[in-house]
């Protein structure tokens, strides 16, 4: 059972409640260490509940752990660290089962297996799934698992800062919207498990909540960011909106088809279609757009998904959210009518570098989820590896972190802590004029969606890192007008926009450099992928001046690079 918090001192901190912190704080107090955490939101509202298509597991005699780990190689366009994918897709089929236990209702084939439905790169159909509800069946199994155990529960608590002293990082700093009071939590150890930053672009499927929270402040910590230049985009997603439409209804049997009628995708990955990788989708569909074999519209150009031929019984029975999301939000219905579809920025390869263990390069710091970099995905993510990758690594990070703890001294949190976050809180809150926060936002979201897209060019990229920074010095003059303590939102978004102001630096400067094509990366002026110069890692430690990139190799085990064809 829950406990109120009763005081802010705990062996093991865990931010984030979404599935890889959940799991991590599930771990560490099956190990015996005192744990908190700390969430933004109530943890069945966090991200991980939007996940719609299913995870990945080599299970049965006709699939086997070896092709998934060649699929997640090649997946990752030969960038994923081969050790950290064998390592995790070893951990599939055990970790699927452990989550059936804790009481998530998988959907079921006839002969009553665990139902799989094919999804783009893979060799074989092991996308084991909940309908198009997998995320929130997993998190609904796993907070119930979790609400066995005595462990404090700090709500509508925000990540803003980690205290770092002594060489380690012995706790954290919060915004309690609740009070509207900065808190101080010490910890010996802190996981960081809060989620994506998709939020840096304006169409996106992340939630409002995704703004890097984790992921900013071990940054400004002096945390390693890994590979922050790979952004994923999903090929479907609805036109207007931006909702995500799972992968699953590719997988199912969806068709993509262009204005001229033309399945368009046999042009592009002639064997495998509609299930090539997401970043070879999402570039077709902007091909095709941009030629001009899309349909137009108020929104702009579009393709159609089709998936009307599967009929009426498959669709709602196996795509039930795609069914409400395309008659809600686009006013049409799939079994009679095709979807609009248009990419959007979906999922961050790049994160907070870490090991196998969740370990960074700061002492008392772990890491799991999406706000983690391991690497497993490398240039390119496959769908369906995402939900496993936050549950595989939120255990070793929460094994890894209470391990710490079992050695680490007494956190020592002082009063200065709280006042280099509250010292910019109250110069914002006190300036009569300023930069409001929503209006840099915006800002930033048009820049990254404009000038760092799904296609890079020199140009585009030097123009899109000059508007970032110039975002970045008016967010100096920050003003929080809201002057009321309880859900301050005005203050809240300051915050946040503080943090996606800093990621997109990175991300920005990382695609710069990198003067190649490869996975998610796709440059114009260089078309090609460069395994001389660039099988290599994209370090950035923070400096006042900005990023500060390095590099390092990428671990090869047994696959060697070669051309990624679909």
């Amino acid at each position: 059972m829950l406990r109120a918090a009763e005081m802010q001192r705990h062996e093991v901190v865990v931010v984030g409640a979404g599935l890889a912190g959940q799991r991590a704080a599930l771990a560490a107090i099956e190990a015996g260490r005192d744990v908190a955490v700390v969430s933004k939101l109530h943890p069945l509202r966090s991200h991980s509940g939007a996940a719609q298509g299913g995870i990945n597991a080599a299970l049965g005699k006709e699939d086997s752990v070896e092709t998934h780990i060649y699929d997640t190689v090649k997946g990752s366009d030969y960038l994923g660290d081969q050790d950290a994918i064998e390592f995790f897709c070893r951990e599939a089929g055990p970790t699927v089962v452990e989550m059936e236990h804790f009481g998530t209702i998988f959907s079921r084939a006839p002969d009553g297996s665990l139902a799989r439905r094919a999804f783009g790169g893979a060799g074989f159909p092991r996308t084991i799934y909940a309908a198009d509800r997998t995320g929130l069946a997993l998190l609904q199994g796993i907070w119930e698992r979790l609400g066995t155990e005595e462990f404090t529960l700090y709500e509508e608590w925000e990540l803003v800062r980690l205290i770092v002293s002594e060489g380690r990082v012995q706790g954290i700093v919060a915004l309690d919207r609740k009070r509207g009071s900065f808190e101080e939590v010490a910890a010996k150890s802190v996981v960081i498990a809060t989620g994506p930053f998709g939020r840096v672009y304006g169409r996106t499927t992340n939630a409002h909540s995704c703004t890097g929270d984790g992921v900013a402040a071990a940054y400004y910590a002096g945390a390693l960011l890994k590979d922050m230049e790979f952004v994923q985009f999903h090929p479907t997603a609805l036109l207007e909106t931006g909702i995500l439409i799972t992968e699953g209804a590719r997988g199912e049997g969806g068709i993509l088809k262009n204005a001229l009628g033309e399945r368009f995708m046999s042009k592009y990955a002639p064997r495998v279609l509609e299930l090539a990788s997401r970043d070879v989708v999402s570039r077709a569909i902007v091909t095709e757009v941009a030629e001009g074999r899309g349909f137009s519209g108020p929104y702009g150009g579009y393709v159609h998904l089709e998936l009307m031929h599967l009929g009426r019984e498959k669709i709602e029975s196996r795509l039930q959210e795609i069914v409400d999301y395309s008659r809600i939000f686009a006013g049409i219905d799939p079994i009679t009518q095709p979807i609009p579809v248009y990419p959007a920025q979906h999922y961050m390869m790049g994160g907070i570098g870490t090991d196998l263990r969740g370990a960074t390069n700061l002492p008392g710091l772990f890491a799991a989820g999406e706000a983690a970099c391991v690497s497993i995905h490398g240039a390119n993510r496959l769908g369906g590896n995402s939900l496993l990758e936050t549950l595989v690594f939120g255990k070793q990070a929460g094994i890894a972190a209470a391990e710490y703890a079992g050695s680490a001294p007494r956190p020592q949190v002082g009063a200065s802590d709280l006042d280099a976050v509250e010292a910019p809180a109250r110069a914002w809150s006190s300036r009569t004029d300023g930069e409001d926060p929503s209006t840099l936002r915006t800002e930033l979201q048009q820049t990254m969606e404009r000038y760092v897209g799904i296609y890079r060019n020199e140009a585009d990229l030097l123009e899109g890192l000059k508007r970032v920074r110039a975002i970045k010095a008016r967010f100096g003059r920050v003003r929080v007008a809201d002057q009321s303590k309880v859900f301050n939102l005005n203050l809240t978004d300051a915050i946040e926009v503080g943090h996606l102001i800093e990621l997109a630096e990175v991300i920005v400067l990382g695609a710069y450099a990198r003067t190649e094509s490869r996975g998610a990366h796709a440059r114009t002026d260089y078309p090609k992928r460069d395994d001389e110069a660039w099988m290599r890692h994209t370090m950035a430690r923070r400096t006042p001046e900005g990023p500060n990139l390095s590099y390092t190799p990428v671990t090869f085990t047994r696959w060697e690079p070669k051309e990624r064809v679909y």
